[in-house]
Parts: structure tokens; sequence; C-alpha cells
């Protein structure tokens, strides 16, 4: 009965979930929620649990935790406890994360929120110099005022207290014994070093330490680097998940953050303070499917759902070439227009919504979106696009510039309990200070360093104290209509994870591609006026064909993309896909 009322509920005439009412901002409540998303239990839950990770060591940790009883929330701790030792470019528990959570045996979608938050004492000012200017990009990223309070892993606590299996303490096993052994450095963490080695990595001398010989040169792919300072880091964190917010490690944070050049003002206070959250996932129906991710500040979910809810009115599936197994000019040109609206949208309006007001209802119902994918010409691109205006008010014009970075994970246990969970410090090594073996963050750069535009409207995501940054990160999990799991999906890559995250739920949906056939699929990101695809991965005939229609291409060599994705087959088993453009893999029990 509960299944009847559910696909009643979705798939109504209008085609619309009911997302929850954008209320002005209240301090006291949690940030825009949605209507329960009651997908259906899992009623022949695989035998073998599976694990996509962004390397080898981190998704073998993964695997361990369910071998050893655990849930996917257990995994998750053990993937990012690994994670942040082996992959410290993009991700750590001083870092934060937005987790989507399926409940196998309920059939509950939660979304976790563990965004970093900005210290009590900054304003909207906090990235301008003394004439009001904003000050140089990575003057802000390398200063102690980019980091926030992190949030990582006092989420994760939050998701194990509800859906753990093993104690909390077991999961972190992995990690320091990786930790206190060492590991081989891989050639993606060389070769960023080696990027780094010529901006301030060797400048703070904690991370010179580390990431670098004794005669200054960097660390090279094949060396065994252990750390015995982040084995004591996770000693810590098995002991109390909030060794990250008190104590001798929040110290070592804040000592850091302290540091020159341009010292940041986050306290013990502010680290004591931080809170995760928890609400109901941000759902929407495609096709015959439901599509399931974090609500804002995550802007990920609202643009990918938004490009997806544009291009139900196309039929997407003749846009593809079954001879050349591979879409049409017409599928990546459509494709791109329904993308450049989306992140017109997602740039103006999506902020923290404990802050502002966030008119995620409008942004997603149907009719609106309708009318964008209206705009949409198979003969010629849209120049000049601007943010539609669904809710009847317009913030200020966004300045927030764009950074890769980040790392996601899909997990799927015996239970069918599913996570699909991205992860960051933001930029690569983050702020590219070290404290306790670890990266400091440097999310707070993720907000706008202008606090209102050219005309002097407020920006919605301007800096403001205890306010979450906007995010781009959109983990999601895919439910058939029948509200049975079909897959999850998620990248990093900055404010690309959103063309890159809706590319692999089309290719699967549309255009019946294999997880990592839509993982390899070449990425095509539209945005600001320009679309960047790569090069080797399309037909020069698409590429020309799309500057024929107006479209401004910017040919990459290759994107960094790292999507991993978990499909459940028809028969219960898993099947994963991993990113060949970083170092993933996917493992089952």
């Amino acid at each position: 009965m509960r299944r009847n009322l559910f696909l009643t509920a979705v798939f109504a005439t209008s085609m619309t979930l009911a997302i929850g009412a954008c209320q002005k901002p209240d301090a006291k409540t949690p940030p825009v929620s949605v209507d329960t998303a009651q997908m259906a239990p899992t009623t022949n839950p695989s035998d073998k649990g599976m694990v996509v990770a962004a390397n080898p060591h981190a998704a073998q940790a993964g695997i361990e935790a369910l071998r050893a009883g655990g849930s996917a929330v257990d995994a998750a701790i053990a993937v990012q406890a690994v994670l942040s030792l082996v992959e410290p470019q993009s991700s750590g528990v001083a870092g934060g994360a937005f987790l989507v959570f399926y409940d196998g045996q309920s059939g509950k979608v939660s979304a976790y929120n563990g965004r970093e938050t900005a210290p009590a004492a900054v304003d909207e000012t906090l990235f301008l110099d003394e004439e009001g200017q904003p000050i140089r990009r990575f003057e802000g990223v390398i200063s102690g005022r980019s980091t926030g309070a992190p949030g990582v892993m006092a989420m994760l606590d939050m998701a194990h207290k509800d859906h753990g299996k093993l104690a909390w303490a077991d999961n972190f096993s992995a990690g320091i014994k990786l930790a206190e052994d060492g590991f081989e450095v891989s050639p993606r963490m060389a070769g960023l070093v080696e990027m780094a080695s010529k901006f301030a990595l060797k400048t703070q001398p904690a991370a010179r330490e580390y990431f670098f010989h004794e005669d200054g040169s960097p660390l090279v792919p094949g060396d065994i680097r252990d750390n015995k300072l982040y084995a004591q880091t996770l000693r810590a964190l098995a002991k109390n998940p909030r060794a990250m917010n008190e104590g001798p490690i929040a110290q070592a944070i804040i000592a850091a953050v302290q540091e020159n050049p341009r010292p940041g003002v986050l306290t013990l206070a502010d680290l004591a303070a931080y809170q995760p959250q928890k609400t109901e996932a941000l759902c929407t129906p495609y096709r015959d499917y439901i599509l399931c991710s974090a609500v804002p500040p995550s802007s990920g979910g609202v643009a990918v759902q938004s490009i997806m809810g544009q291009l139900a009115n196309f039929d997407m599936q003749s846009f593809f070439d079954t001879d050349k197994g591979a879409p049409t000019l017409e599928g990546w040109h459509v494709f791109a227009e329904a993308s450049e609206m989306a992140y017109a949208d997602r740039d103006l309006f999506v902020a923290d919504p404990d802050f502002v007001e966030v008119p995620t209802r409008a942004l997603l119902d149907a009719k609106y979106l309708k009318s964008r994918a209206a705009n949409i010409s198979m003969d010629s691109s849209l120049q000049d696009v601007q943010a539609g205006d669904p809710a009847g008010f317009k913030p200020g014009k966004d300045a927030t510039p764009d950074v890769p970075g980040t790392s996601h994970f899909s997990i799927a246990d015996k239970w069918g309990n599913v996570v699909s969970m991205t992860t960051t410090v933001e930029s690569v090594f983050g702020s590219e200070r070290m404290a306790g073996g670890f990266m400091l963050n440097n999310q707070l750069t993720d907000f706008s360093y202008r606090p209102r535009d050219a005309q002097g409207n407020l920006i919605a995501n301007r800096p403001g104290p205890r306010k979450r940054p906007r995010s781009s990160m959109a983990p999601h999990i895919v439910f058939h209509k029948d509200g049975s799991f079909a897959f999850a999906t998620g990248s990093p890559g900055g404010s690309s994870i959103i063309a890159y995250t809706a590319k692999t739920i089309i290719a699967m949906i549309d255009w019946g591609m294999s997880p990592q056939e839509a993982v390899e699929l070449a990425n095509v990101i539209s945005r600001n006026g320009s679309v960047r695809l790569e090069e080797a991965g399309l037909e020069p005939e698409i590429i020309s064909g799309l500057e024929a229609k107006g479209h401004k291409v910017i040919r990459s060599k290759g994107e960094i993309s790292g999507l991993h994705i978990i499909r459940r087959n028809a028969d219960g088993s898993y099947e994963g896909g991993a990113d060949p453009r970083r170092e993933g893999v996917a493992i089952s029990e």
C-alpha cells in the first residue's frame, strides 16, 4: 500500500514532487526541507556489497568494513579515513561533505549535510582588501581566512548513529594501519604535489616536511610515505567522533589557521559550535525514475535536477546513434543548452537557506522548467543566457570563482543500503596548510568574494557568520518508478560536477549505457557562455556541428571528473563504473 501511495504522489499529472516550501530564513530551523522521499524497501538484496571509490586503498578499506558486517555507512567512514591519507589533494577529515543515504529496509532516503561553517567573527568583507576590493583568488585560498569549521566527521558520526552496524572505532583500523605502515604514493598524488610545489605547499613547515624530500624535491610515484601523526589523529577520532572540533586536534587546526599570511579568525568556539544537519532528500521525477540528492547549500542537486527537468521535454532517446553507440549532435546541443540555463539559475539563487531565501520549489517546478526548455532551438544556441525569475525576486549576480577538486564514492551493502557521498577540502590540497597529518580546507573561498554585484544588490552566496558556503557537490541516488533502487552516481570537479553527474544520468536512463560506459562518455560542460568539451572523446563533426550552431567551444584535452557509479541489476547484483580519469576502482565483497 505504501508503494502505491508513493507512486500516486510522485507521478501525478503535474509530474512534480512536492518540494518543501521555501520559507523565510530562521536560524532556529533547519535549511529548506523536502517532503519525505519514501522509496520501496529492497526485497531481494544482494549477498555481496560493492564500493566504488577514487583510490584502491580506500575502496579496499570500505570492502573490509562490509566484510566485517558493517553497513554502507560504516564503509563510508573507512573510505573517508583512508582517502584523507592517500588522496589528500582532494578530501580529508578536516573538510566537508554531502551524503545521501537510502535505507534498504525502510525505503527512507535521507540527506546529510556536513558542509563547513564560517567563523562567527566574519562578515561579508571576508575577502575584501583595505580598499574594499576582492583580494586575488589564490591569496584567499592559501590564507587562514579560507578555512571553515570542518564537518565531514561530525556528519559521518550522525549518519553512523542512524545506520551504523559496527562500533564507530572499528571503522578506522584500515586507515590507522596504512598510516603507520606507509603506502605507495600514486602518480596522481605525486603529480599534484609537483604542481603545488610551484605555489604555497612548500611555505608551511608541516606541509613541506610531509610532501617533500630533505633536498626539497617533491614526492614521486612509488615513494613509500607513512603518516604517523595522521595515525594519531585517527586514533583520537576513533575514541571521540568530535576530535576535529574539540581538544588537541582542534587546537592544532586553530594554530595553523592563525599562521601568516592573512591569518584567519576561526576559533575553538567555532569548532565546538559546529553541528551537521539531516533532512529529507531533494527528489524529483525524470521519466520513469526518481532522482534524489542533497539540499541547499548544495547547488548540485538543484542544478542537476533542473537540467533533467528541462530534458524531460525532449525525446532524448532519439538523440542517440545506435550504430555508433554515441549521442548525436542534437543530443549534445540540447544537453548544453539545458545546462547553460540550469547553471545560470544555480549561480543566482542557491546559497545557505539558513540565511537567505532559496526558491527550491520554484526552480524545480515542472511548468517553470518546461518554459526554460521552450527557449531551446534545435538550429542555434542561446546567447547571453540569464537566470530566470521563478520566484518573483532576484539576488545580485554571483561572483564565485570555479575551482575543481573533491572526491566521490558510492557504496551498496548486502542489506540494500546505499551511500552516495561527495567529500572535499575544496582546492588542490585545500588551503595548503597542514595540521595533525591532514590538510585544512579552504572551503570559505566557495563564497562570493564580492558581497554585492555591480548594481549594489546583495549576492545570495556572500560570506556571513556561521554561514555555509554554496557547494556544487551533487551525490545522487536514482530509483525506478516503483521506488526500487536503480543506481547511485556523483563526481568531483568543482562546478563541473553538475554537468559530469547529469551526463551519467542521461547516459544510463536515455541512452542505455552501462555504468562504465556512462563514466567514460565524453564530458561536456556548458556554462557562462561557453561549452568546454573533451575533444578526444567526441567525433570532429560533433564539435564542428556545435560551433556551427553558435556554441563557443573550448577544446579540453581531458577533464578531472571522478565519476563513481553503482547500479543494481535485475537479479539483485551490483555493477560498478569507475572513472579512468582518476585512479578509481570498483570492488565487490
